[in-house]
């Protein structure tokens, strides 16, 4: 991260960037809290008043916009994932992929053990491909699809899949954060596991305890049998369903699993809906460029089923694909002016026990995610940020990755504005904090390992010697 303070100004003072922090989120939260209006323009009040404190500390205005183009450059992966992730959720409905999914779900699954089983599924299949983004793109779209056929609230289905899909990422050896967080803070691969495995195990135990707690309540009220059966039947009657039509997701999972990267292995799963909605669906060329540019629109007349089918395209990412880049205008601006370095620089000052430097690493992750609005960024903002800290006091490297992957990792798709929170919801069909509450796994991590640095629970020291080596740089 590119933080250097150019010829002719100066590094911002701590209540300079507080004052760009607050203007974006009292902006955010009186405009979603008390209007119900969409973000963006108070983000790009929030973009306006970084620039003039930046202005102000000597910046030239070619040093703010390359902060700007930076931030956006960074976030273009991700937005190129949104818009194939929305041509396939389209294609996958109009070749009958996804309604046979859904189709079988409703007729095997259990209400009872729908939660859990959504969690420990979406667990499996993002330990399995390293990516929730996939996981929820994919088979998380066909659960919800079954949890609302099955009666369950949406929001509470999409914190099961989230919960399950961000457990295996963080912990699968083939997640980009998984290898990104120890490469930042001094540690390899499997020693940062290994040592995630006792917060980690503790939160996705607590959570699969809530997830049937849960699902047992919602079982015993006691679903509606007719409305599964109109479901089931306008399925039926709408779309081949045929067990083919699985083979697609086999794909994305299959290519995943071979560490083929996100946009060619969602790629040929967009290509095999194709070849599935044109050789058992009948659909032709026209209907397969609908589906991709304006999503699938469903006429059954059931209404349950049309506003589940109703979706995807590209068209339908442009509204958080809008969000992803003012966001990371905000955030490139802090970032390469250094605001964001000077509140978290405030922070470490007071982290004096180990316990309080977990809290403060925990904190700025957070607060990273929520300036930032990118994951990748945060991870690197704080493990570069309490690296030298951590080596200071004796503190092994692998306690400040796991505390990293803890906070920034999970909390990304809490934030609606991050680019974690807009691609859920606009993956999953629900707003980031409708689903926030029942994301457990996810709001639960850093309170799990706020804990354990307290308590001072597999808390491990290094060698004296050691804490003198240098810190691996990131490659720029």
């Amino acid at each position: 991260m590119n933080t250097d303070i150019p010829p002719g100004a100066r590094a911002p003072y701590l209540w300079e960037a507080i004052i760009s922090l607050f203007s974006l989120v009292v902006g955010i939260s009186i405009s979603i809290v008390a209007y119900g209006l969409d973000p963006q323009v108070p983000m790009l009040l929030g973009v306006v008043v970084s620039s003039i404190v930046a202005l102000r500390c000597g910046f030239s205005w070619q040093n703010i916009q390359d902060g700007m183009v930076r931030g956006i450059t960074n976030a273009l992966p991700a937005m190129i994932i949104l818009l194939v992730v929305g041509i396939l959720i389209g294609i996958w409905i109009l070749a009958g992929v996804v309604p046979t999914l859904i189709y079988y779900g409703l007729t095997f699954m259990s209400p009872a053990i729908f939660l859990p089983a959504t969690l420990i599924i979406c667990a499996i299949t993002s330990l399995a491909t390293g990516t929730s983004w996939g996981t929820s793109g994919t088979i998380g779209v066909a659960l919800m699809g079954i949890g609302a056929g099955l009666g369950f609230p949406l929001p509470l289905v999409a914190g099961a899949v989230l919960s399950g899909a961000y457990f295996g990422d963080k912990m699968s050896p083939l997640s980009d954060t998984t290898n990104l967080a120890p490469a930042m803070a001094g540690t390899d691969l499997f020693t940062h596991i290994k040592h995630m495995s006792y917060t980690t195990g503790v939160t996705i135990s607590l959570t699969l305890i809530i997830e049937i707690v849960l699902g047992l309540r919602y079982s015993s009220q006691g679903g509606d049998l007719g409305q599964i059966d109109t479901m089931l039947a306008t399925l039926q009657s709408t779309f081949t369903i045929n067990p083919v039509l699985v083979l697609p997701p086999l794909v994305v999972l299959f290519v995943s699993y071979k560490k083929m990267p996100a946009i060619p292995g969602i790629t040929l799963g967009v290509l095999a809906g194709a070849i599935c909605a044109v050789g058992l669906q009948g659909a032709g060329y026209e209907a397969l460029a609908n589906a991709a540019f304006g999503g699938y629109t469903s006429e059954t007349g059931v209404a349950e089923v049309d506003e589940l089918l109703s979706r995807g395209g590209l068209e339908s990412m442009f509204f958080t694909i809008s969000l992803i880049i003012v966001a990371m205008m905000f955030g490139g601006v802090m970032e390469r002016t250094g605001q964001l370095k000077v509140i978290a620089n405030s922070i470490l000052e007071y982290a004096k026990s180990t316990g309080s430097m977990i809290l403060s690493t925990v904190l700025t992750c957070i607060a990273a995610n929520l300036i930032l609005c990118d994951q990748y960024m945060a991870i690197v903002m704080g493990a570069r940020t309490f690296a030298p800290a951590f080596r200071d006091r004796g503190l092994a490297p692998e306690n400040l990755s796991r505390a990293v992957e803890d906070s920034a990792t999970v909390t990304a798709n809490l934030v609606p504005w991050n680019s974690g929170g807009a691609f859920q919801a606009a993956t999953l069909g629900v707003a980031t904090l409708a689903y926030l509450p029942f994301n457990f796994f996810c709001w639960m991590s850093p309170i799990v390992t706020i804990i354990f640095g307290y308590m001072g629970w597999t808390i491990y020291k290094i060698d004296p010697a050691k804490a003198q080596e240098p810190i691996a740089e990131p490659a720029e």
